[in-house]
């Protein structure tokens, strides 16, 4: 609406003399107003931050004899609690690992090419050159024959 105004030329005195009264305003002015609002904004926190820490003693205070008197029970059931817990999240992390493998896999063999898929391919067919190449060293080593124990003949 403010656009409408300053376009058709209304309004737009308004605007001027919102911006004479900004500039007429003094630096100090600006300076106390910021300073007012950071030291009550500071204020605030710093009080807030001391009603937390005097609850936190308190409840401290009113806890440690309860911890001390039941840690026998509560330190072991933590334990357990602990390792219960871990052993869920580990369990279902490896199945939702397994799930995609064989998501990844069933997608791959059925041709759909997932992601990494040309790394797998172009992986297989370095492996298949180099064992070529070494097999066709071992061959040329054994002198020229089919295989490399001398042409297939078994001795006994």
């Amino acid at each position: 609406m403010a656009d409408t105004y300053h376009r058709e030329g209304r309004g737009s005195g308004m605007m001027q003399h919102y911006r004479q009264q900004q500039q007429s305003d003094s630096p100090w002015a600006n300076q106390a107003v910021k300073a007012v609002t950071a030291a009550t904004a500071g204020g605030s926190l710093l009080v807030l931050a001391g009603l937390t820490l005097a609850g936190t003693v308190i409840a401290l205070t009113v806890a440690t004899p309860l911890l001390v008197i039941f840690s026998p029970v509560l330190v072991p059931a933590m334990i357990t609690v602990f390792l219960l817990a871990t052993g869920f999240l580990t369990s279902g992390g490896f199945g939702i690992a397994a799930a995609t493998v064989l998501s990844w896999m069933y997608k791959y063999v059925t041709g759909e090419h997932p992601t990494g898929a040309d790394s797998l391919d172009q992986a297989a067919h370095k492996l298949g050159s180099k064992g070529r190449e070494i097999r066709d060293r071992v061959e040329h080593a054994a002198g020229g024959g089919g295989h490399a124990t001398g042409g297939g003949h078994y001795t006994s």
